[in-house]
């Protein structure tokens, strides 16, 4: 499935602020993930497989490093739990890094919203105006994320311009 996407990414301190403040506005709450994000060696863009008790997929995305609101082109396929598609990967293309996260997940409309506690790197939230039916633009996807960085009264300071991956292999 192509999708498309915008999306930002902030450090933030006080999770359950934001958190109560997206609460105001009634967003259907999915629940909460463990989600262990396996990064593959590849020649372009990222390949991750996902594995959590609510989401399992394997995505391949291009997303520049840069901080605010910024576009991803994504291929996702959904699959069911098999690790056999783990060790596949880890064999060919072999593990560049691995990401360890609890996320907390929140739609409203076609906006997603995840709250981070990423192992080794500290609190996060993520806004991703998503697109996988052709209903909107890229401008409109990018009103979307604009809208909820004023809503939640963020600042430059708060954005980050890489991935959780990128974050975790600096520190090593």
């Amino acid at each position: 499935m192509n999708i498309k996407n915008f999306e930002f990414k902030a450090k933030i301190d006080e999770i359950e602020k934001y958190e109560n403040k997206l609460l105001t506005l009634n967003p259907k709450f999915q629940g909460l993930d463990h989600q262990i994000d396996t990064y593959f060696n590849v020649q372009y863009g990222r390949l991750k497989l996902r594995e959590g008790n609510i989401e399992n997929a394997l995505i391949n995305y291009d997303r520049e490093n840069v901080s605010g609101s910024k576009e991803s082109q994504i291929i996702l396929y959904k699959h069911e739990p098999n690790i056999a598609l783990k060790e596949i990967l880890t064999k060919q293309l072999g593990v560049k890094i691995i990401v360890d996260k609890k996320r907390k997940i929140y739609f409203i409309d076609n906006v997603k919203f995840h709250f981070d506690i990423v192992e080794n790197l500290g609190t996060f939230m993520e806004v991703e105006a998503i697109d996988n039916k052709e209903e909107f633009t890229i401008e409109e996807l990018k009103e979307q994320c604009d809208k909820y960085f004023s809503f939640f009264e963020l600042t430059q300071n708060n954005l980050i311009d890489k991935s959780y991956s990128d974050l975790i292999m600096e520190l090593t």
